[in-house]
């Protein structure tokens, strides 16, 4: 399968209401997976004295933003969507245990499973058949399951990769209110700044290569693991 092709906005405008509030839903906040109890390494950096102010909030934000999540869970994102598409199962179950394994820490691991399971189980009420064996499987991701329901609910590629990443940079900025804390004022101006990055992360992702896939982020993982064991924590592990 050819996966570097490029999509650009133009090539596939949501056509209508209903794929655009179908998108909505997949990344509003109160999907119930369990999104909002996770930090993603961020309460460890905080806790380890790395992140003390919105500045610094916005540096570790947008430095993920524009490299790790650019190279790694846009082109998975990409290639996950464009297996479901193409009812390709091998290369869907390819691309899940890809990503999986990429993940470089159990918290990491645990957290895509258990919300890969519980958005599973959601699409299922939701009559997306397509979903019943994912709610059992042990590597299920988060990021294969918004693809199957993306593609179920035809919404296309690039909007369904903006939606993603939306979702994970408002789960970000609400972590750095609570815990550095900050203030609500100060979480928008950490999504305003976010969202001016979102085009040029896409147009990275989307143009990788498969032998272009992956990022190394030392910190992060070494954040993640740390708070496996962290003494006190507001957020899951």
């Amino acid at each position: 399968m050819d996966t570097a092709t490029t999509f650009s906005r133009t090539d596939s405008p949501l056509a209508s209401t209903a794929q655009y509030l179908r998108l909505m839903q997949l990344a509003s906040p109160s999907l119930p997976v369990g999104g909002y109890a996770y930090s993603r390494g961020m309460e460890q950096a905080v806790e380890a004295g790395w992140l003390t102010c919105e500045e610094d909030a916005g540096a570790w934000i947008f430095g993920l933003l524009s490299e790790a999540f650019a190279r790694t869970d846009i082109p998975l994102m990409k290639r996950l969507y464009l297996s479901w598409q193409q009812g390709d199962l091998q290369q869907v179950q390819y691309w899940n245990q890809y990503l999986f394994a990429m993940r470089e820490s159990a918290e990491f691991q645990l957290e895509e499973s258990q919300m890969g399971k519980a958005l599973a189980k959601l699409l299922i009420s939701l009559e997306i058949q397509e979903a019943v064996e994912w709610q059992f499987e042990s590597r299920s991701t988060f990021t294969c399951l918004f693809a199957l329901a993306a593609v179920c609910w035809q919404i296309p590629l690039h909007d369904t990769c903006c939606g993603y990443i939306w979702s994970w940079l408002e789960n970000q900025a609400a972590a750095a209110i609570k815990l550095i804390p900050l203030g609500q004022t100060s979480g928008q101006r950490i999504l305003s700044q976010g969202i001016t990055l979102v085009e040029a992360a896409l147009s990275k992702g989307l143009r990788l290569g498969d032998d272009e896939i992956g990022y190394a982020a030392p910190a992060l993982a070494m954040a993640s693991a740390f708070h496996e064991t962290q003494y006190t924590r507001l957020f899951r592990s």
